[in-house]
């Protein structure tokens, strides 16, 4: 298995850092109650469906309420209370009051962050995906470049892990085609046409939607693609490039081109098709509950494409019933997905914490056509809940916490930059 992004000495550092600081918290009564006193009542813990999205939404949460965790743990409560003597305790208020740490949960979250937005746009249901999947993911990578200065020495060991992960899953001739036929990137960028691998990616599309006639792929080629580069006909109006200059919830790629594409007809017809494709975040990590479900004792004879089937159809039925209540992909509300994040010894996925769940959701689903690949997990496997031997009794007055306390969300959103840097 290739290391992942999470694996590197540096983010795993601070993962295992910000995760000691929450099961502290956690661990104690009087300390989770006197945290959900100065957050008002919000969990710094923030359950996600795989360790990678517990990861971000926690440390996401962390960055959200620093200010805080400082004042409780710079408040007479804290100095009076017995584990601010404890080891762990004068651990855990290091760990807040430090600039380093929260200058490496920034870093974390300026390199997550942006790779989290092209997973949701994957599974959004705002618009087609499609075409939006390729270049969003190019300019997940210029942000990366900016998180860390520019200095390629830094960034280049986490651009190496995204291109391997993308290579044969993102860089498909529809992902090339879609994002060269988009107008939002073409228009802002004309040396997309410049790229060979790009235009080979076009080709192979033209090809094979006009598979037995070389008439129409010669009209495409070699006369409607030439007035699209070159702007010309409706491509030319000025309403044409204000109508794509914004991404935003109303722009729609398809729309274009029903407008400005009609002396282009079966170019118009090819980008129809293609920038309406959606795409879907359903990747093995979570399809592999499924499969537990399905292949049971008595169905252990199913071949590989039935059990494929009845998987895809479960799964996806789920799918359409969170999105139908507006759930965010990489939330999850029961307390077992966090529990890494609570309590010592909480059952989690084997699987690395960011490039395996990143990748195999963004890549398997938007176009890849890889088999589904059940990979093993410890998730269902010993599975300590949360009760309440789990918390450390503590002999000083306490304050009342709840007992069936939910986590919430404090909005789905990857928060719009992080900061800049402290100083030390």
């Amino acid at each position: 298995m290739l290391e992942g992004i999470g694996k590197q000495p540096k983010f795993k550092g601070i993962i295992d850092k910000a995760k000691a600081f929450t099961i502290f918290v956690y661990a104690h009564h009087n300390t989770l109650a006197m945290m959900r006193k100065y957050t008002k009542r919000r969990d710094i813990v923030m359950p996600g469906v795989t360790r990678f999205a517990t990861a971000f939404l926690t440390l996401q949460s962390l960055m959200e309420k620093k200010q805080e965790l400082r004042a409780m743990f710079s408040s007479e409560a804290w100095d009076k209370s017995k584990w601010a003597k404890s080891p762990k305790g004068k651990t855990a208020f290091a760990t807040v009051m430090s600039t380093a740490f929260w200058n490496d949960v920034t870093l974390c979250l300026k390199v997550f962050g942006p790779l989290v937005m092209v997973l949701r746009l994957v599974d959004g249901d705002r618009k087609p995906s499609m075409g939006f999947v390729y270049g969003e993911l190019k300019n997940a990578k210029e942000d990366i470049k900016g998180a860390y200065k520019q200095v390629e020495t830094n960034y280049r060991p986490i651009l190496d892990i995204i291109d391997g992960k993308a290579k044969g899953r993102l860089d498909s001739a529809l992902h090339l085609t879609g994002y060269f036929l988009n107008p939002f990137y073409f228009y802002k960028d004309h040396t997309i046409q410049d790229d060979p691998i790009i235009m080979d990616g076009v080709f192979t599309c033209v090809e094979a939607f006009f598979p037995d006639d070389v008439n129409v792929q010669d009209e495409v080629i070699n006369r409607e693609l030439l007035k699209y580069k070159n702007k010309e006909g409706g491509f030319g109006r000025p309403l044409a490039t204000m109508g794509c200059a914004t991404n935003n919830d109303t722009y729609d790629p398809v729309g274009w081109w029903s407008n400005y594409g009609n002396h282009t007809p079966h170019l118009k017809k090819m980008a129809h098709r293609i920038l309406s494709l959606t795409s879907s975040s359903s990747g093995c990590e979570r399809n592999w509950s499924t499969f537990e479900g399905i292949q049971t004792k008595k169905r252990n004879r199913l071949d590989a494409t039935r059990l494929n089937n009845l998987v895809y159809v479960q799964f996806n039925a789920k799918l359409i019933n969170n999105k139908r209540k507006g759930k965010d992909i990489l939330r999850a509300s029961e307390a077992t997905y966090a529990q890494g994040w609570i309590v010592e010894g909480g059952a989690v996925d084997e699987e690395d914490p960011v490039s395996g769940l990143t990748w195999e959701l963004i890549g398997e689903a938007t176009g890849a056509d890889e088999a589904l690949q059940p990979r093993r997990t410890t998730r269902n496997v010993g599975v300590r809940e949360l009760h309440e031997e789990d918390f450390l009794s503590d002999d000083d007055p306490e304050e009342e916490v709840d007992e069936d306390f939910e986590f919430e969300s404090d909005g789905d959103q990857v928060m719009e930059g992080y900061g800049e840097e402290e100083d030390e």
